[in-house]
Order: structure tokens, then C-alpha cells, then sequence
């Protein structure tokens, strides 16, 4: 498996995720399915079932985690400089439509959050700004349609 770019922050909130499904989601399943067992057949005891379904999701997502995380390349900004835009990168961006600004940092996917301002790396927004300079005009095309942009600020914070 390749390496996989994020943050500093972003990695740390995946291990944060990662040491709260082993240390404690995993104890309490534990012991939701123990005092599911002692209510007796198994075969129709509902929360049993449940218990053991979310035995399975915290297992496999604590497997999950534990890949990303061994796989992950850690990209510092503030490591970075310069006005073209790269992995890392906050840039302020002009909708040429309606002049509104928008804020973004470009991160990796595990770490991605469009409503805290975290795009991912690998979305039709952020492939079309990589590689790209302050002051250029940008045309993404998204699954809502095509828009245009202007780069009005790369940072690297």
C-alpha cells in the first residue's frame, strides 16, 4: 500500500478515534454482549445480536484505522511556502459567479471536512487547484456542473 499524505492534526484525530474504540468502545461492547448472554437463548435475544454487530463495526474500524495510520505520510505547512498550490496548502478562491469567498485547506482524505474548511486531496476542487498560482483563474467541474474560480490567497499556515 502507498503512502497516504495528511496533516499533523489529521493524524492525531485518528489516533485520538483509534485509542477511544480500543480503550473504551471496545470494554463496553465487551460488556453489552456479557449481560446480553446471561438473559438467556441467544438465538432470539436482540441485543446480543446488536452487541455482536457492534463488536464487528469497532473491530473493523479499529483494523481500518490502524493501516491508515501505519501507511501515513505526515506533510507539514508551515514546512511549506511559495503561491502555487499543493497538498497543505490554505488558499482563499473567488466564485467568479457571484464573487463570494471561500477558505479552504487542502488535506488528505481520512482528514477531509468541507464544513470545517478541510478539502480532500483527491476532489474534483482540489485536483483542479493543484499546481496552480495566485491570481489564476480555476475551472472545476463538479458533479453539481462546471464553475469558476480565482485563487485570491495560497498560504501555507
Amino acid at each position: 500500500m502507498e503512502k497516504i499524505p495528511m496533516t499533523a492534526g489529521g493524524l492525531k484525530q485518528l489516533e485520538i478515534e483509534l485509542r477511544q474504540l480500543k480503550d473504551v468502545e471496545r470494554n463496553a461492547v465487551i460488556r453489552a454482549i456479557s449481560e446480553a448472554r446471561e438473559h438467556g437463548d441467544l438465538s432470539e435475544n436482540a441485543e446480543y445480536h446488536a452487541a455482536r454487530e457492534r463488536q464487528s463495526f469497532i473491530e473493523g474500524r479499529i483494523k481500518e484505522l490502524e493501516a491508515i495510520i501505519s501507511h501515513a505520510e505526515v506533510i507539514d505547512p508551515t514546512k511549506l511556502s511559495g503561491d502555487i498550490v499543493r497538498f497543505g496548502a490554505t488558499i482563499i478562491l473567488a466564485d467568479e459567479d457571484t464573487d463570494e469567498e471561500s477558505t479552504y485547506q487542502i488535506v488528505g482524505q481520512h482528514e477531509s471536512s468541507i464544513e470545517k474548511g478541510k478539502l480532500s486531496v483527491g476532489s474534483p476542487l482540489a485536483r483542479g487547484l493543484i499546481g496552480k498560482s495566485l491570481g489564476e483563474r480555476v475551472e472545476v467541474k463538479t458533479p453539481g456542473g462546471s464553475k469558476s474560480y480565482e485563487i485570491v490567497k495560497v498560504d501555507y499556515i
